[in-house]
């Protein structure tokens, strides 16, 4: 990417060197697009939950911005060994999601493919002064994270054959929430920056708010809210490879006490699908917005803090 050539406009008030969740677009002095794309294959077998679960991870990156999908265009890759009938239910697990967000799907594109693969491209409208980035977080600040951790994790079980009835449809839940809510939370209260938590980990989307806001984050690893059974299968080695790729990636800008588990760690770089939001906000206000995110989850928790930079862009304490 640092070899391409970068489109620099006034206009763009968030384009793709800052690492943030979506593109934001000036169209005039009170109104801004923002847009975002994503997809990936499956990581369960029902079709139709996969579905749901794509839609909700694309609409995720909108809500990080501080506003509500609008529209929606399907994004799916298809083999052609499989029945139609199979695409069918992907795309109504994703019509399910994007109905729910109030958002309108108003066409998409698919292409022959070996692997089926399905997202969507999301595009929200917001005031140019109500924009949230990744890089707002101020000094004093508390992060707040609204979903637990280890989805990754979970998935990995799954595939080995490992993971329960009950334990697969709590990954399920998590990974179809969508943060509709918690974003209208973190508006409502007055937020500094925002990001969801999605593949580079909890440690690695932190990393990116610290890099772009020049501060060092401290977290708490013993305040993060993490799947009971997620930590249990990282404890036996039962960890995505894109954990490890996470950690060696982020490994020269972090510091993790001696105390804190392998396993919890292993959680912490975890890659999530759908994640929740890692909201920095001033402390006078955590109360109100945990108040909030009460009738929404109750997993949310403050895990970490903003502290004037450091050396390392991450402490995890």
């Amino acid at each position: 990417m640092a070899k391409l050539p970068k489109f620099q406009r006034d206009r763009l008030l968030v384009g793709f060197d800052s690492s943030d969740d979506a593109a934001v677009y000036q169209v005039r002095d009170d109104l801004a697009i923002v847009q975002t794309v994503d997809f990936f294959p499956p990581m369960v077998d029902d079709p139709y939950v996969f579905g749901q679960i794509a839609a909700t991870n694309s609409l995720s990156d909108v809500y990080a911005m501080g506003t509500k999908p609008a529209t929606a265009m399907n994004l799916i890759c298809f083999p052609t060994c499989l029945p139609l009938e199979v695409m069918g239910e992907i795309l109504q697990g994703g019509y399910s999601k994007v109905q729910e967000s109030g958002a309108i799907i108003a066409g998409g594109h698919t292409i022959e493919d070996n692997e089926p693969k399905y997202g969507l491209c999301v595009t929200g409208f917001i005031h140019p002064k109500d924009v949230l980035t990744n890089a707002g977080c101020r000094e004093g600040d508390v992060l707040v994270l609204t979903k637990a951790l280890g989805t990754g994790i979970l998935s990995t079980a799954l595939k080995a054959q490992m993971l329960s009835d009950s334990d697969y449809q709590h990954m399920v839940e998590l990974m179809t929430t969508l943060n509709a809510k918690s974003c209208e939370a973190m508006m409502a209260v007055g937020a500094n920056a925002c990001t969801d938590v999605t593949g580079f980990g909890l440690l690695g989307h932190a990393y990116e708010m610290a890099e772009g806001s020049g501060k060092t984050i401290e977290l708490y690893s013993k305040e993060m809210p993490i799947v009971p059974a997620a930590l249990e299968f990282a404890k036996m080695g039962i960890v995505p490879a894109g954990a490890y790729s996470n950690r060696s990636y982020l490994e020269p800008h972090m510091s993790i006490d001696p105390s804190v588990s392998l396993a919890l760690s292993d959680a912490l770089v975890d890659p999530q699908t759908a994640g929740g939001l890692l909201i920095s906000l001033p402390e006078s206000r955590a109360g109100e917005l945990l108040s909030r995110l009460e009738e929404v989850t109750g997993d949310a928790r403050v895990v970490g803090r903003v502290i004037p930079e450091c050396g390392k862009r991450i402490l995890v304490k």
